[in-house]
């Protein structure tokens, strides 16, 4: 844009709307068009990622100063770009709902309509335009209202996302002493699902592990377990292992198949190392089978009697009879045995097995 007397076209542009011009490049209102200088309103960009979609903002954040801000310098009832300068825009790599109203993947300018107690949120599919001077109604791709919140002052524009989960977040404008949110939700578990079949088609699909993990999703998620079962056979059908045959003993469980998961359950121990035996011991520790899990250190102390993690299984089981002689023993002879990087974690626990304190509490 160039300069006419010093004015430039964007403050003219504003002053024929009869709108206030951003604060732009100089303290007269004029705008810089041959050199990229500093901006008195500094770009901003701010993403988050809710599941695997990427929600971005992208603005020019305006200083308050001693301005009296929403109703007076930013009117109420008229349009507003939501910062300053060009456009505000947001994006979704995946499809969307706003406030409980559907919104494609894409980019969309972000236009806001202020008033004292209710806020009109706009997507426009115009993303390109300077501020919101070219608006058109007829390009909105949604519009919701929302109530705004009283806030602490903030002298410059941000926008934030808060309440974060799995499948949702909560986008806030701030600037000056207002608040003002609007409701993100994605359907998480069908995007991922997408994505993951997409990624078994790629080298994940070739391995066990690329299967176990899809099936691991499901199943967290307690989503399509029947899809899950058959992800967690090809797994094994590629290589049997511990990892995926726990894995379906697990989804079998979920599934209400208890006659079938003991012996999964079986299969997959069997398969296990002395660090696999471990570590699914401690889960069951952790879930309070107590006697289940000092019957797999002991199977695990038959089974590998030499490795440096039976020997802290070992020092767990005597521990808790209040056998601290023979726990100080093993867990000695581990430290002697274990890697270097595991000492560090081991010393602790030698420590207090020499001052008689159970290590499983």
């Amino acid at each position: 844009m160039r300069n006419l007397c010093g004015v430039s076209i964007a403050v003219l542009f504003a002053v024929i709307a009869g709108t206030q011009p951003a604060r732009a490049q100089f303290k007269n209102g004029s705008q810089a068009t041959e050199l990229n200088l500093p901006r008195l309103s500094q770009r901003a960009q701010v993403t988050q990622r809710v599941g695997l979609t990427d929600i971005t903002i992208v603005y020019h954040s305006p200083i308050a100063g001693d301005r009296e801000l929403f109703g007076k310098t930013v009117p109420y009832g008229k349009v507003w770009r939501a910062g300053a300068n060009e456009n505000t825009t947001i994006s979704f790599t995946d499809d969307a709902n706003v406030e409980g109203h559907p919104l494609a993947a894409g980019a969309y300018g972000l236009h806001m309509i202020p008033n004292a107690d209710q806020w009109t949120i706009i997507f426009s599919k115009n993303s390109t335009s300077w501020g919101s001077f070219s608006y058109d109604e007829k390009e909105d791709a949604l519009r919701v209202n929302v109530k705004p919140a009283a806030e602490e002052n903030r002298d410059s524009l941000a926008y934030t996302f808060d309440d974060m989960k799995v499948d949702s977040a909560t986008v806030t404008m701030r600037w000056g002493k207002v608040a003002v949110p609007f409701h993100i939700k994605v359907d998480t578990n069908a995007i991922v699902e997408r994505s993951i079949l997409n990624q078994l088609r790629n080298t994940g699909g070739f391995t066990w592990a690329g299967y176990d993990e899809a099936a691991n999703w499901n199943l967290d998620n307690n989503y399509k377990l029947d899809e899950a079962l058959k992800w967690e056979d090809t797994s094994i059908q590629n290589e049997e292992r511990f990892e995926n045959l726990e894995t379906k003993s697990r989804i079998l469980d979920a599934m209400g198949k208890k006659q079938e998961v003991a012996a999964m359950l079986t299969l997959a121990l069997d398969k296990a190392n002395a660090i696999q035996l471990y570590v699914y011991a401690r889960g069951l520790q952790r879930q309070k089978q107590q006697d289940k899990a000092f019957e797999l250190y002991r199977r695990d102390a038959k089974q590998f009697p030499d490795h440096w993690i039976t020997h802290v299984g070992s020092a767990r089981v005597a521990s808790a009879s209040g056998n601290f002689d023979v726990a100080v023993k093993e867990m000695k002879l581990s430290i002697a045995a274990a890697p270097d990087q595991q000492k560090t974690f081991l010393q602790p626990m030698l420590k207090r097995l020499e001052n008689k304190e159970d290590i499983n509490k």
